[in-house]
């Protein structure tokens, strides 16, 4: 176990303190009447611009990123924060195109949007390739990189840690519904940025400041535009061309990223709420994939030991560079950002099954039988994303798998 008594204490007390927030709001939720599908799977259309914003970005921002693009930092430099620099411009299409449509439209799944403009056929494609992109995607991959923290930290095996983080995130998941879920997503996104701020501010400190970070690595690898050939493997023209497909499929039309926004209290909040989260998608260049190469210039300064993988950097941070109490807190960051994703994909899940392939099978079916059914898919869902996870080593790195995945 590498980490402190005291940080494990504050972790712990963390775990206990959102998972009981979480039930405790869904004990409180509004049960019975002719809304309880909505109040369960939509918040009861109630959510506000900057609880919108800050879910969407605790939704974005799993462990995924914290591990793997401080893990790309170091590796490739600032290339890969493009991923995060362009999201803002397809946020703002999402505020000024598909939010007007999605809540006029008054629909509680993307795959019924679809039905109402298209056909049957592609509500039911739609359907099953986002069940299939939460579990194996957002879940999975959460799962694994937060397993391979946690393994660093505490020495936890991977299959401990996922099985144990899956369920805790499944418990107020299956029981709160959306509104559990958006709520503990907010505070989840204050801890990450909190977090992962001060990891950022003391590593750069420790490294002499900009100028001690600059002097110790290749000026390269602060470039974010590279050329054709480069050892990332992300050219410009790859961004300029590739990233508009997928991003806009990610924050436009991918049900996990827009339930948020399907459970606004009105078009204005629907609209606001993207906005808020587009300016927040700046930050992580400075304090997720900054920090990766503030790591590779410690390393070369000698005041941080060589990792043996570079997926452990972000671990050897932690361990290495803060002081005792600090730790606990990005260590709860880094579990934040793991239950945020993983619980916004299991209500995804949930939702999409009960309302666009349940529905059709069973047409009457009342709003309670909904929130059972999808009770019971968040389990299975959970279940299968836990067997998954560990295969997920294969890639070259967490970032690049992810990415591919989606593509």
């Amino acid at each position: 176990m590498q980490i402190r008594s005291v940080d494990l204490v504050i972790l712990i007390g963390y775990l206990i303190a959102i998972v009981t927030f979480g039930c405790l709001v869904g004990l409180f939720r509004k049960r019975g009447g002719a809304d309880e599908g909505k109040s369960y799977f939509l918040a009861g259309r109630s959510l506000k611009w900057p609880i919108i914003g800050l879910a969407l970005f605790s939704t974005n921002i799993s462990t995924v990123h914290l591990v793997s693009l401080a893990e790309e930092g170091y590796k490739n430099g600032l290339a890969y924060g493009n991923f995060e620099w362009m999201a803002p411009f397809t946020l703002i299409i999402l505020s000024l195109f598909f939010a007007p449509f999605y809540i006029r439209s008054n629909v509680a799944t993307l795959p019924d949007f679809l039905e109402r403009r298209y056909s049957k056929a592609s509500r039911n494609w739609l359907a099953c390739l986002s069940i299939i992109s939460a579990i194996f995607i957002h879940i999975g991959f959460s799962l694994y990189a937060g397993a391979i923290v946690l393994k660093v930290l505490f020495g936890l095996p991977l299959m401990t840690s996922i099985a144990g983080i899956a369920m805790l995130t499944g418990l107020y998941t299956m029981i709160g519904g959306l509104t559990a879920v958006v709520l503990t997503e907010s505070i989840q996104t204050i801890v990450l940025l909190t977090g992962a701020i001060l990891l950022t501010g003391i590593a750069l400190f420790k490294a002499g400041g900009w100028s001690g970070l600059t002097a110790s690595v290749d000026p390269h690898m602060f470039s974010i535009l590279r050329p054709k050939g480069d050892p990332s493997g992300l050219p410009w023209y790859s961004i300029m061309l590739g990233y508009p497909i997928i991003g806009i499929w990610y924050w436009c039309t991918e049900q996990t990223i827009v339930q948020r926004v399907l459970g606004a209290k009105d078009e204005q909040h629907a609209r606001v709420g993207p906005l808020f989260t587009g300016f927040l998608k700046i930050l992580p260049v400075f304090i997720l994939v900054l920090p990766g190469l503030i790591a590779k210039a410690l390393i070369a300064q000698g005041k941080l030991p060589a990792v043996e993988k570079s997926a452990d950097v972000y671990s050897v941070m932690i361990t290495h560079l803060l002081p005792v109490g600090i730790a606990g807190i990005v260590a709860a960051a880094l579990v934040a950002a793991l239950m945020g994703a993983v619980s916004g994909a299991l209500n995804s899940a949930a939702t999409l099954f009960s309302y666009d392939l349940y529905r059709q099978i069973r047409p009457n079916s009342t709003d309670r039988q909904l929130v059972r059914v999808g009770r019971i898919v968040t389990i299975v869902a959970m279940l299968t994303a836990i067997l998954w996870a560990p295969f997920l080593g294969r890639y070259p790195t967490i970032f690049q798998g992810i990415n591919a995945a989606i593509c």
